[in-house]
């Protein structure tokens, strides 16, 4: 079942404007504080900017497939379903035995106009991926496939990925930082102060170019 389709033209500019830093300073001032995926997180494409809505998916670990079973059965009805600025999360308790994403799934999400996909599962067939441009931050890399080692148990629910509670529609955005998740219910309140907070650190570092001691500047501007 689709999220709720909200306007998304404003993610054209937290991709060309805003970055994770700034987001999870914003976040830790209005009290969220555990906002930020693990550090082990990472990027395929350090390049790659990401900003879209959380399509979720939890996998638990399996040690077989039964006989005339489909395993990738909710996977491909997630992606399927997939819409514009979506974001696949696909949380897998950071399980070691499970690559949930690799070429082909990027292919289609792509085509579907998806924003990208984040999971502390593994990843494979990264040299496709990477000449695909699609932005995918994973937890390892690995040449497994998930069938027989792990499967979807549900999707469009609330799941935590990489020490991160994440609702269906929460908005989700990586660089080559890590990834932050921005609440659904302070997401406005987040972007308007990230926007005003990149703009104040325009000055500041404008100033610090022109050679302006940094204990001047933070006093002007309480930046750092």
């Amino acid at each position: 079942m689709s999220t709720q389709r909200r306007e998304t033209g404003h993610l054209d500019a937290i991709r060309e404007r805003l970055y994770t830093a700034v987001i999870s300073d914003v976040l830790d001032a209005c009290g969220y504080r555990n906002q930020a995926l693990a550090s082990a997180i990472r990027p395929l494409d350090d390049a790659l900017v990401m900003a879209g809505y959380a399509r979720t998916g939890v996998y638990r670990e399996v040690y077989h497939v039964e006989p005339g079973e489909n395993p990738y059965a909710l996977e491909i009805a997630l992606v399927d379903d997939l819409k514009r600025d979506d974001v696949v999360v696909f949380g897998c308790g950071g399980s070691q035995r499970i690559a949930p994403w690799g070429e082909l799934l990027s292919t289609a999400a792509k085509a579907r106009g998806a924003a990208g996909c984040v999971t502390d599962g593994l990843v494979r067939d990264i040299r496709q991926i990477r000449r695909l441009g699609f932005p995918v931050f994973h937890g390892g890399i690995a040449p497994l496939d998930s069938k027989g080692r792990g499967k979807v148990a549900e999707i469009d629910v609330p799941i935590r990925c990489a020490g991160v509670l994440i609702h269906p529609g929460d908005l989700v955005v990586g660089d080559a930082d890590g990834a932050v998740v921005i609440p659904r219910e302070v997401e406005d309140e987040v972007l308007k102060r990230a926007f005003d907070k990149v703009s104040g650190e325009d000055s500041t570092r404008a100033e610090l170019e022109a050679g302006a001691k940094l204990a001047d500047v933070f006093a002007r501007h309480g930046i750092l």
